[in-house]
C-alpha cells in the first residue's frame, strides 16, 4: 500500500491522490499557500480517500470557514476500507469538528500513543493556537512542551516536528535550546513559515529588534498572501517598524497585510493582530484614529460573535472599549464561558477603565489578570500588551519606578520600555 511522508499506510491506491495529499500536508505544515488546493486534487484523483476529505475539513475549520466543514467530514465518514489508523484519524477529527472538543482532545492523544507519526492529528495540540495553547488550563507551557517532548523522538530532525518543539522550547523559557532547535527546522526547509515565524520570536525574545525586523522583511518577501501566517507575520513587521520608530512603514504593513478588507489570513490572526498592533502603537504615542478601533470592533462581532475562545474574546474587549462600544464590551464581561472566562471578564473591566480614564481600576483588574494570564492562549510576545497595558496605568498615575520593576522582573527583554508604554 501507498505511504504519506511519515511512513503512515494510505488506503488510497492512487499515486495521484496520495502525491497530491502529501504535497497538501506539507503545505499545511509550512503554513503555505495551497494546502486546500493539493487536497481537492487529491479527492478529485480519488473521492474514496478519507484523509483528503477529513484534511478539507480540517483547514476550512482552522481558518474560521464554518459553512465549509460538514459536507467534506461527512464525506470523510461514508468512506469505508480504511486503516485502522485512518479510522481513529477520522474518529477524533470529528469530535473536534462536532464541538467535542474535551472528547476530541482525548481521542487525538490516545491516538498519538499508537501512531505518534500521524503529523496532522499531532498538528491540532502544537504551538500557543492548539487544544493545549487554548486549553485555559495553568501550566500550559509546561504541558506543550512535555507533549513535544514526548514526540521527539519520532520525528527527529524532521523540518515540521523541530519549529513545533522550538517554539514550546522558547515559551517555556528554554531560549537557548530553542535557537539551536529552530535551526535544524530552517535547515530542513527554509520556506516553512513556522520555523521564520518561531525564528523571529526568538529575535523578540532576545530584544534584537533589527535583527529581527532586517530578518523577516526579506524572508516575507516570497510568502503567497494564502499563507496561513501572512498576517501574523506581518505583524511581527509592523510591530518591529514601530518599535524602530518607522511609524510610516507600520501603517504601510497594517493596511496592505492587517487590515480585514485586504488581508484572506484566517479571521482570529486579523482580529486579534489588528487590536494588538493598535493599542501597542497608542502606548507609544501614536495617534490611533478611532474609526480604526471601529473597524476591528465591528470585525470582532461579525467573526467572533459569542464569547467561548479566550485568546478572542479578550483582543475584542480590547476593539470595543477602544471604539467605544460599550454594549458589545458588556456582553463579552458578561457571558465569558470556558475555563478562561475569569481573565477575560478581568481584562474586559480593565480595558474598559483604560478607555475611560480610571486608571487605579484598571490597574486592578490587571493586576488580577497578570496573575496566569497565559490561560488566555497565546504567545509570550502576544500576551506582553498586558503587561505593557499594565506599565502604561503605572505611568499614568505617576508611578514610572514601578512601571519600570513590572517589566524588569516579568519581561527583562522590554530593556527600553520607557520609549514603548505611555
Amino acid at each position: 500500500m501507498l505511504e504519506d511522508r511519515y511512513g503512515n499506510t494510505l488506503s488510497t491506491p492512487s499515486q495521484a491522490a496520495r502525491d497530491a495529499y502529501i504535497d497538501g500536508l506539507d503545505r499545511t505544515l509550512a503554513a503555505a499557500g495551497g494546502g486546500l488546493e493539493k487536497f481537492e486534487t487529491a479527492v478529485e484523483a480519488d473521492p474514496s480517500f478519507a484523509l483528503a476529505h477529513i484534511a478539507i475539513a480540517r483547514h476550512h475549520q482552522v481558518w474560521g470557514y464554518r459553512d465549509g466543514v460538514a459536507a467534506p467530514l461527512q464525506a470523510a465518514l461514508a468512506c469505508t476500507g480504511l486503516t485502522d489508523r485512518e479510522a481513529a484519524h477520522v474518529e477524533a477529527f470529528s469530535l473536534l469538528m462536532s464541538g467535542k472538543v474535551g472528547d476530541g482532545y482525548r481521542a487525538i492523544r490516545t491516538h498519538l500513543l499508537d501512531h505518534p507519526r500521524d503529523a496532522l492529528a499531532a498538528q491540532t495540540c502544537t504551538g500557543v493556537f492548539s487544544l493545549i495553547g487554548f486549553s485555559g488550563q495553568p501550566g500550559r507551557e509546561a504541558e506543550l512542551l512535555a507533549y513535544t517532548t514526548q514526540l521527539a523522538p519520532h520525528y527527529g530532525d524532521d523540518w515540521w516536528f523541530t519549529a513545533q518543539h522550538a517554539f514550546s522550547q522558547m515559551e517555556a523559557g528554554q531560549v537557548g535550546p530553542a535557537a539551536a532547535t529552530i535551526e535544524k527546522s530552517i535547515e530542513g526547509n527554509p520556506r516553512n513559515a513556522n520555523a521564520s515565524h518561531i525564528r523571529s520570536h526568538l529575535h523578540y525574545e532576545n530584544g534584537e529588534t533589527e535583527a529581527g525586523y532586517r530578518y523577516l522583511a526579506d524572508w516575507m518577501g516570497g510568502y503567497e498572501r494564502d499563507g496561513m501566517l501572512h498576517c501574523h507575520l506581518s505583524w511581527h513587521v509592523a510591530l518591529w517598524a514601530l518599535e524602530q520608530g518607522d511609524i510610516d512603514r507600520m501603517w504601510a504593513v497594517i493596511d496592505a497585510d492587517l487590515s480585514p478588507d485586504r488581508t484572506v489570513s484566517p479571521a482570529l490572526n486579523v482580529m486579534t493582530d489588528m487590536a494588538s498592533i493598535l493599542y501597542r502603537a497608542e502606548r507609544r504615542g501614536v495617534p490611533v484614529p478611532v474609526k480604526r478601533w471601529e473597524q476591528v470592533s465591528a470585525y470582532a462581532t461579525q467573526c467572533f460573535p459569542s464569547p467561548g475562545l479566550a485568546f478572542a474574546d479578550a483582543h475584542a474587549a480590547l476593539a470595543h472599549a477602544m471604539a467605544g462600544r460599550s454594549e458589545a464590551l458588556t456582553k463579552i464581561i458578561e457571558n465569558a464561558k470556558g475555563p478562561a472566562a475569569d481573565v477575560v471578564r478581568d481584562l474586559g473591566q480593565a480595558f474598559r477603565a483604560i478607555a475611560a480614564q480610571d486608571w487605579p481600576e484598571a490597574e486592578r483588574h490587571l493586576a488580577i489578570a497578570l496573575r496566569d494570564h497565559a490561560r488566555i492562549g497565546g504567545s509570550r510576545a502576544q500576551r506582553d500588551l498586558i503587561e505593557f497595558a499594565m506599565a502604561s496605568t503605572l505611568l499614568r498615575q505617576g508611578r514610572g519606578a514601578e512601571a519600570q520593576r513590572l517589566l524588569s522582573i516579568r519581561r527583562p527583554m522590554a530593556t527600553h520600555e520607557g520609549s514603548v508604554v505611555q
